[in-house]
């Protein structure tokens, strides 16, 4: 079971680092256009299946559901924003800070304790990001805005999720955020476009691709605890990293990696001392 999670999990990155490459090859269409294209790919395969299946279309818990959904859009587009803007790399590395957020946001809304080891993995990751910024040029402050941004609602992404998920089926979560995706992108539809050439292949990959990515990735946390599969997780930011030189001629400087590395290695640290506390606590209601 370990390794078919495993797996699972390094298919589901390689599959979100190609939508992303895909998203910035994009970059030439508004980014909520980016964002519809996403989000239909994906919705037209669930959607059906759903009716099929019998799955609760619009679920008990509306209002978290739409939050949820919302959030999710907000951190989405700003993600494509900013990697329109900056190179691949920078803003996945970046917006990998969103575990850091979402822990926050847990320890006030949902009573979860951080412990000390955990806030100062955070801290750790965060001064990778200083490095980052303050080393590469080409991360301007209003593209690290928009990652922080982003990162921010992948937070709150990450606690209603830990909260719907035992309440809603998982593809009712899903369908309620490509809804809202669809409906949101809409909006700006006057400053679309119509794609042409590879593009039209580019816009009808994008959301497949961020469907198998959710099918892979789903199916690897039912098949593997999180804290087995959390430094997997990481791999998509190496195939961006090889993506983006290889397809976008996007190199670092050693400084400017090294920031990466401890934006990495920081929220690794937080799920092993995470995990650690876990198994002390157990420890201690067993005594």
């Amino acid at each position: 079971m370990k390794s078919k999670g495993i797996l699972f999990i390094l298919l589901a990155t390689f599959s979100f680092a190609l939508m992303n490459v895909l998203a910035k090859y994009l970059s030439g269409f508004h980014p909520m256009q980016v964002v519809f294209f996403r989000a239909l790919g994906t919705f037209v395969f669930i959607f059906p299946f759903m009716i099929y299946k019998k799955i609760p279309i619009l679920g008990q818990y509306r209002k978290l559901l739409l939050f949820r959904s919302v959030a999710g859009l907000i951190s989405l587009a700003t993600f494509f924003m900013a990697i329109q803007r900056i190179p691949l790399g920078s803003a996945i590395s970046i917006r990998y800070l969103g575990p850091i957020f979402g822990a926050f946001l847990a320890y006030l809304f949902l009573k979860e304790k951080v412990n000390i080891w955990q806030w100062l993995s955070f801290l750790f990751s965060f001064t990778g990001v200083l490095v980052l910024k303050g080393f590469d040029v080409r991360i301007d402050y209003y593209s690290l805005f928009l990652c922080m941004n982003s990162a921010l609602f992948v937070g709150m992404v990450f606690v209603l999720i830990r909260y719907l998920v035992s309440r809603e089926h998982y593809l009712t979560i899903i369908n309620h955020f490509m809804v809202v995706c669809i409906a949101g992108s809409l909006l700006f539809i006057n400053y679309w476009r119509w794609p042409l050439g590879q593009e039209l292949m580019a816009v009808l990959s994008i959301g497949v691709l961020g469907m198998i990515g959710q099918i892979f990735m789903t199916r690897a946390f039912e098949l593997e605890e999180t804290s087995v599969l959390a430094p997997f997780k990481y791999m998509e930011l190496v195939y961006a990293l090889i993506l983006g030189l290889i397809l976008f001629d996007e190199s670092y400087t050693f400084i400017a990696f090294i920031g990466i590395l401890m934006i990495i290695l920081g929220m690794i640290a937080n799920v092993y001392f995470k995990k650690k506390n876990k198994i002390t606590q157990v420890s201690k209601l067993n005594n």
